[in-house]
C-alpha cells in the first residue's frame, strides 16, 4: 500500500484484512478480560457496604422511659398480655396506648349500637388489661361514620364517648378513612370540618380526652408515579397507597383538619405523622404557632426528621412541649431507628424499610431535658389518668 494509487481490488483487500485483525484482538481481550455480571437485582435489593468511616451507636433501649402514644394491638381483649410486657420491657417502654379500641366501621344503628364489635370489645380489652397490668397499657376509642347523617347518629355517638370514656378509654382515635372516604346519608365524602360533627369535638374536649387523628397521607402520594417522585418505590410496591384525581386532594384534607383544630381550641388534638408535616417543618410551625391546641407525633415519619437533622433540632427545641413518641406499628425491632435519630448524633446511617426512605439519616442528639418530654412527660400532661409515678421527675 506504499503506491501512490491503488486499484479497487487492493483496496478492497486491505480493508477485509484490517477488519479481519481487528475482529481478532476484540475476541482476545473477551476471552482474556474478567467477566462482568450482568446486574438484575432491584433497586431495593441494592445494598453497597459504606466506605464512610463514622462512629455508630446502635441504641436497642431508649434512654429514658417511654410512653408509646400510637400503637395498635389487634386483639386486646384475649391477647397474652405478659408477653408484650416482655417486649416493650426490652425497648424501655413504659406505657403504651392502644388506639383500636373498638371497632370503628361496623353499623350502628337498627341491630344496637354497642354490639360485641364495639363497647364489648372495648370494656374486655380494659378489662384484660386491669387484670394483667392496669397501670402499663391504656386504650382510646372510636367511632363509627355509618348512618352518619340520620337523625340520631349524633345523639348515640355523644352517649358512645361518654360510655366509653366511663369505662376507661382514655382518648378518641381517628382513622384516616375520615375525610377520604367515609361518606353521609347523601353518599358524599364526609369533610373533616364538617358542621355536623361539632359538637363530637366539643364533648371530647368537655371529657378532656385528646382527639389523635390520622388524615391523609404522604403528599407523594398524589403525585405521578414516576422518576420525579422520591417515594417511587413504595408506591410500585404498594400500589394500593396511590391516591387518584378522585379522591380528595392532600392540601384539602389538611386544610379541613386544621380548621377544625382552629374551630374547637378547648379541644386537645393529636396530629397523627406531624400531620405529614414533617417534610416541611417551618409550614407545620407557623400552624403551629397559630393553634396552641395541637400536638404532633412522628409514627411511619422518623426517617423526614432524620435526613434534616439541624432543622428537625431546631423545631424540636422550638416546639419541645407539643411533641409526643409515637411509632405506629408494632414492631420492636424497628424502635431502634427511632431512639438513633433521637438520641445519637450519629451519621448517615439507614433507615429500616428502603422502600420507605433510600435515603440515609442523622442523629438529632437531643438533650436530656428534651428526651423526657418527647418520651413522656408531654404524653403526661396530654392524655388524662396515666400513671406518672412510673417515670423520673
Amino acid at each position: 500500500m506504499n503506491g501512490s494509487s491503488i486499484t479497487f481490488e487492493e483496496g478492497y483487500l486491505y480493508l477485509m484484512k484490517q477488519q479481519l485483525l481487528y475482529s481478532l484482538m476484540a475476541a482476545e481481550l473477551l476471552l482474556t478480560a474478567p467477566a462482568i455480571a450482568q446486574s438484575t437485582m432491584g433497586f431495593e435489593e441494592y445494598d453497597p457496604a459504606s466506605t464512610l468511616k463514622v462512629k455508630e451507636h446502635k441504641v436497642v433501649k431508649a434512654k429514658f422511659p417511654f410512653i408509646d402514644v400510637h400503637n395498635h394491638q389487634w386483639d386486646m381483649p384475649r391477647q397474652d398480655l405478659g408477653a408484650l410486657l416482655t417486649k416493650m420491657d426490652s425497648l424501655n417502654m413504659k406505657l403504651m396506648v392502644n388506639l383500636s379500641g373498638r371497632s370503628y366501621k361496623e353499623s350502628s344503628g337498627r341491630n344496637g349500637f354497642f354490639d360485641v364489635n364495639g363497647f364489648d370489645y372495648l370494656k374486655s380489652s380494659i378489662g384484660n388489661i386491669n387484670k394483667t397490668t392496669p397501670n402499663r397499657l391504656v386504650v382510646f376509642t372510636n367511632i363509627s361514620f355509618v348512618g352518619f347523617g340520620e337523625q340520631d347518629w349524633l345523639q348515640r355517638t355523644l352517649q358512645q364517648l361518654e360510655q366509653d370514656v366511663k369505662a376507661g378509654a382514655r382518648g378518641l382515635k381517628l382513622y384516616k378513612e375520615f375525610g377520604m372516604e367515609f361518606k353521609d346519608e347523601k353518599n358524599q365524602i364526609i369533610k373533616i370540618d364538617d358542621s355536623r360533627l361539632d359538637a363530637v369535638w366539643d364533648k371530647c374536649g368537655e371529657l378532656n380526652i385528646p382527639v389523635l387523628i390520622h388524615s391523609a397521607d404522604p403528599k407523594s402520594f398524589w403525585l405521578p408515579v414516576d422518576k420525579k417522585n422520591e417515594r417511587w418505590l413504595e408506591l410500585t410496591t404498594h400500589p394500593d397507597r396511590k391516591r387518584t384525581a378522585t379522591d380528595p386532594s392532600w392540601d384539602e384534607v389538611i386544610k379541613e383538619q386544621h380548621h377544625m383544630f382552629l374551630k374547637h381550641p378547648h379541644t386537645k388534638f393529636i396530629a397523627a405523622h406531624f400531620g405529614w408535616m414533617a417534610s416541611d417543618l417551618e409550614a407545620l410551625g407557623n400552624f403551629l404557632d397559630s393553634a396552641t391546641n395541637v400536638y404532633v407525633e412522628f409514627g411511619a415519619v422518623i426517617s423526614e426528621l432524620g435526613r434534616q437533622p439541624r432543622a428537625a433540632k431546631a423545631f424540636f427545641t422550638k416546639y419541645q412541649d407539643r411533641i409526643l413518641f409515637g411509632k405506629d406499628s408494632w414492631v420492636p425491632e424497628e424502635y431502634a431507628t427511632y431512639f438513633r435519630v433521637l438520641e445519637t448524633e450519629d451519621e448517615y446511617f439507614p433507615y429500616h424499610k428502603k422502600y420507605h426512605a433510600y435515603w440515609k439519616m442523622y442523629g438529632l442528639g437531643l438533650p436530656d431535658d428534651i428526651l423526657k418530654k418527647v418520651y413522656y412527660k408531654n404524653a403526661l400532661t396530654v392524655i388524662p389518668g396515666l400513671d406518672s409515678s412510673q417515670f423520673p421527675d
